[in-house]
């Protein structure tokens, strides 16, 4: 490693304590995780659209955190994924 570089868990972990970089990073995961489980499904974004009966635009716009989807989008996501959605309501710290 460089002189004067963080490992990214570290730099990953320090940013996470800034409340305001926690609310943006948390409200990416579920996007992040429609990408990944995806990806490892071995699906395009087209694929995908396909099996949920949507549009590959729509699937790139969930994927990127750009998009509110309804809840009947997501079961159907799920459901193409082969995959649960959970959805929990947890009280503030």
């Amino acid at each position: 490693m460089a002189a004067g570089t963080i490992p990214y868990e570290a730099l990953r972990e320090r940013s996470l304590q800034d409340p305001e970089v926690r609310a943006a990073y948390d409200a990416l995961e579920p996007a992040y995780q429609v990408a990944c489980l995806r990806i490892e499904r071995g699906l395009s974004q087209k694929e995908l659209a396909e099996r949920v009966g949507t549009k590959q635009p729509t699937i790139a716009r969930l994927e990127s955190g750009r998009y509110a989807p309804s809840l009947r989008l997501l079961r159907r996501v799920a459901e193409a994924l082969n995959a649960r959605l959970v959805i929990r309501i947890e009280p503030n710290n």
